[in-house]
């Protein structure tokens, strides 16, 4: 696809084919992600990417903690909770989301079986565990520096017919993943990205976020047009 194409098109993917994808066009999406842009070229990044056993041990950990209510223990910073105009974005997509599902407002079983999707990654077969280094830790450009290698991925997965999702839901319980990941404590683990072949039956993979439009976003200044 043309560049544009791929970004245009591109959405989140929550609903996976039970279909493996070849360790060899893994590698491609990443040595093609890692072209991303990295401040002074200190490429902070690491990926541990996980299937079969090791992913279904991830997930029930995962799961089982979330569920005893162990409390989060993500090692990147949440911040505050969302207000205002933010708020209501993440408010918007989960709206899109659940009337796409058919998941009432008062049905608590089907929201907390989509709340379950997300920890288990949504059952995709593929899961990319994204880390950097910890002597770059405490200054914001190592994960900044992540953010753009992790779109490399996502826009290099959809140009070759695969879908992701950011989801850090996935990895909220990070003793579980360091350990069976074999992650090493020099290391942060950033997020995730599940990956896999989109099930086009799967109604939420339909679902296009809506955006900004320019107007809001950017101020133009010093233009003669």
């Amino acid at each position: 696809m043309e560049y544009d194409d791929v970004v245009r098109g591109r959405r989140s993917i929550r609903g996976f084919l039970k279909k493996p994808v070849p360790k060899a066009l893994v590698r491609e999406i990443l040595e093609i992600a890692m072209r991303a842009p990295t401040s002074l070229n200190s490429q902070p990044w690491n990926f541990y990417v996980v299937s079969g056993e090791v992913l279904d041990r991830i997930r029930k950990g995962n799961v089982e903690r979330n569920v005893a209510g162990v409390p989060d223990s993500r090692e990147f910073r949440m911040g505050p909770p969302y207000e205002g105009v933010h708020r209501e974005r993440q408010v918007e997509i989960a709206i899109q989301l659940f009337q796409a599902m058919g998941i009432e407002r008062h049905d608590k079983e089907a929201r907390m079986d989509w709340v379950l999707r997300g920890f288990r990654q949504f059952d995709a077969p593929v899961s990319i565990v994204v880390t950097y280094d910890k002597a770059l830790a405490g200054g914001d450009i190592p994960p900044f520096d992540c953010g753009g290698v992790v779109n490399g991925i996502v826009n290099a997965a959809w140009n070759r017919g695969l879908g992701c999702v950011i989801n850090s839901q996935g990895i909220m319980q990070s003793p579980v993943v360091r350990e069976e990941a074999g992650i090493p404590d020099d290391q942060v683990i950033q997020t995730c990205v599940a990956m896999g072949w989109p099930d086009e039956t799967f109604p939420a993979n339909a679902v296009v976020s809506k955006r900004k439009s320019v107007d809001e976003a950017a101020t133009f200044l010093g233009f003669e047009d």
